[in-house]
């Protein structure tokens, strides 16, 4: 599987959430289907991930969440768009409750993966979503 066609992709968790299986599975999949990911792991803060995804010219960015860190998910979001990275899809994943899915969707999350959610589905997205791929498709 090669859908990936060497997009660059960061995986991270955000804030004090330090639940990595997520993250760390999502990642293998992601490299299975030939993205380049860039994985940051645990105790990120929204600078820190928008300042890495300037210096990766990453296509996407992915953070998996399982903790009551929303309000630093919708900063991330603020300073995508400070620093013009608006053409950056950022996808989150997790055991997220409905009504925090919609204000990360009203934040500018692309795109809410929940339990249950399928590899090729998160592949498929991708692919499809990320920031070269829209310059190219």
């Amino acid at each position: 599987m090669n859908k990936g066609n060497g997009l660059k992709v960061i995986v991270s968790m955000i804030g004090l959430d330090g639940h990595t299986t997520g993250g760390e599975v999502v990642s293998m999949i992601l490299r299975d289907a030939g993205f380049e990911v860039v994985y940051l792991g645990v105790n990120q803060t929204p600078e820190m991930i928008v300042d890495a995804a300037i210096q990766e010219d990453v296509d996407a960015i992915g953070i998996s969440s399982h903790a009551s860190n929303y309000p630093q998910i919708e900063r991330l979001m603020q300073l995508m768009k400070e620093r013009e990275l608006d053409d950056v899809p950022v996808i989150c994943g997790g055991n997220i409750p409905p009504q925090q899915i919609e204000r990360l969707l009203a934040s500018g999350v692309a795109r809410i993966f929940t339990p249950g959610s399928g590899a090729d589905e998160i592949v498929d997205y991708l692919a499809a979503n990320a920031r070269k791929s829209q310059a190219h498709g």
